[in-house]
């Protein structure tokens, strides 16, 4: 009986320790692979008829090691773009992000909604614009753009009445590296060097040596 309960609680202290030391392991390299900018994104309160498709792709180092981290998340919506740009600047307004003021980018934007944010660290620029589709259509007609084309090299012809939704692009990036509306950096007067002017002397070295006759 003795051995059997010492068996017991050797083994009730290993599975404690296997659970109190695992648990630590396993939600630290979450939290170490997880960004934490989309984990952001995805606590968004957005409908489920404006998140579809989502897709994310980053480049950089999260804690800007040489060159920090861009974010950047495509996703689909069912409805258009004026309602799903006002369902994503609520949750981006209830999230805690404020509208920047002054321009947001040198791309024109004449097809949807193009606005810039931040919070804390970051800035975030959201594009709610056509659906893919329709931007395909609308270059099709347009002999001086260059429609997609699919893998067969034909271009595609959307249906108009199965063309519906939007596009929502959301780029975000450190505030540091985000030059736009900031005044230039002023230059140190003592790092401007001065061109000194000509000076003019009767140096026999100076005039052009007689040719020969």
């Amino acid at each position: 009986m003795r051995a059997k309960r010492r068996l017991r609680v050797m083994t009730l202290l290993s599975l404690s320790v296997l659970v109190l030391g695992l648990l630590p392991l396993v939600f630290g390299i979450r939290a170490a692979t997880k960004d934490p900018v989309f984990t952001s994104l995805d606590a968004l309160q957005v409908p489920e008829w404006a998140d579809r498709n989502v897709d994310d792709q980053s480049a950089g180092s999260r804690w800007c090691f040489l060159d920090c981290r861009f974010r950047e998340r495509t996703a689909q919506s069912e409805r258009p773009f004026e309602d799903t740009n006002q369902v994503y600047s609520a949750a981006l307004r209830s999230a805690g992000w404020k509208v920047r003021g002054g321009q947001c980018t040198d791309q024109p934007t004449t097809a949807g909604k193009y606005t810039c944010w931040t919070r804390d660290e970051f800035t975030l620029d959201l594009w709610v614009r056509l659906p893919e589709c329709a931007v395909d259509a609308v270059a099709a007609k347009d002999p001086a753009t260059v429609p997609s084309t699919g893998p067969d090299g034909v271009v595609p012809t959307a249906d108009p009445k199965k063309c519906v939704g939007s596009t929502v692009s959301i780029k975000v990036q450190n505030a540091v590296t985000d030059v736009r509306g900031k005044p230039e950096p002023a230059v140190d007067p003592s790092l401007i060097g001065e061109t000194p002017d000509p000076v003019l002397t009767n140096d026999p070295l100076l005039e052009p040596t007689p040719s020969a006759s």
